[in-house]
């Protein structure tokens, strides 16, 4: 799963959540090319949306990833197959909770994976690391992630790729398509797990 994202700006979060229900509205602006200063990394703070007591959405900042051995933001992905298992168990393990409980979504421009095989030269470093790949949702401006969240932290819920990822990583984040993100957010969520059939486009970073 990706260790790197391009999450929406909080005011943009709120900019989504004001224009619902206004067709034609366009909250934010589609940006070809995100700049990486805004890039969220393990241990980031981002705006999630999460449940409120009345059944909405609100705005939550939480920091990106789980503690785990002292390391505070070791854990950053959770594999939604290790989590459904927990929960069929009785609520035991790390993931049960948090996936019984605390499902929320996490807004993004979009996701990057490193290739298997594939080098570049790091400009900071100078040295071969893994290509990165950016992924997004063909014709969107934004899109949702499905997340746990607890303690003021979450962590970005991954699944097996589909024919999009497959050929660059071994997972993939669990990405909601349209319509989709009441259904993580409700009872069914599990059935959410095959995203065989969501299309996502990619370009190699240079």
């Amino acid at each position: 799963m990706c260790v790197r994202m391009c999450p929406l700006t909080a005011e943009e979060v709120w900019a989504v959540l004001d224009a619902r229900g206004r067709p034609g509205v366009h909250a934010i602006r589609f940006i070809e090319h995100p700049n990486p200063i805004h890039d969220a990394r393990s241990g980031s703070r981002v705006p999630v949306y999460v449940p409120d007591v009345a059944g909405d959405l609100a705005v939550a900042q939480l920091e990106w990833g789980f503690p785990l051995d002292s390391r505070p933001h070791a854990v950053f992905s959770t594999r939604i197959e290790s989590a459904l298992e927990q929960l069929r168990h009785g609520r035991r393990g790390m993931w049960a909770q948090a996936i019984a409980e605390g499902r929320c979504l996490v807004p993004v421009r979009a996701f990057y994976e490193g290739h298997a095989i594939e080098k570049a030269i790091s400009e900071k470093a100078g040295k071969p690391i893994r290509r990165q790949h950016r992924f997004r949702l063909p014709g969107a401006r934004a899109f949702l992630l499905a997340a746990v969240q607890q303690g003021g932290r979450f962590s970005i819920v991954t699944t097996e790729p589909n024919a999009s990822v497959a050929h660059i990583h071994d997972r993939m984040p669990l990405v909601l398509g349209p319509g989709e993100s009441s259904v993580w957010l409700g009872s069914d969520f599990a059935s959410l797990a095959d995203r065989s059939k969501l299309q996502l486009s990619s370009q190699a970073e240079k």
